[in-house]
């Protein structure tokens, strides 16, 4: 089943919106890569303009940004801690924005979208 990410065919109100024309190629969307925790895996993959997209399967490092001494480092994902797009993203190990990992240095925020560029990053937490 394709997913489209064109208008939705219902207004607010509820009712139907008079259809203009079908559904074109360039509307279709692609599953979510479900970034999980593990060995490095990362799928390139074409997309519109034939630029690439790097999408990670799956991470086992994040490039972390410490507030305090304003330094990156390269550090290990220990496990998942939170994830708020889905709850059941923690139980499943899956890393999305917005997730929050244990690594060696503590906590961490992801603030990029690993399953969009094929490597996580992530700000230290306090």
């Amino acid at each position: 089943m394709a997913i489209s990410q064109a208008r939705s065919k219902r207004k607010p109100s509820g009712g139907r919106y008079k259809k203009a024309r079908d559904k074109r190629k360039y509307e279709l969307g692609r599953f979510p890569a479900l970034t999980k925790l593990g060995e490095k895996k990362v799928k390139v993959q074409r997309v519109r303009g034939g630029n690439i997209k790097l999408k990670a399967l799956a991470l086992e490092e994040i490039n972390v940004y410490d507030p305090k001494t304003k330094k990156s480092k390269k550090v290990k994902i220990l496990s998942v801690v939170e994830n708020k797009a889905n709850r059941h993203y923690v139980r499943r190990q899956i890393i999305t924005k917005g997730a929050v990992v244990k690594t060696e240095l503590g906590d961490v925020k992801v603030t990029n979208r690993p399953g969009q560029e094929g490597f996580a990053s992530g700000v230290l937490l306090k």
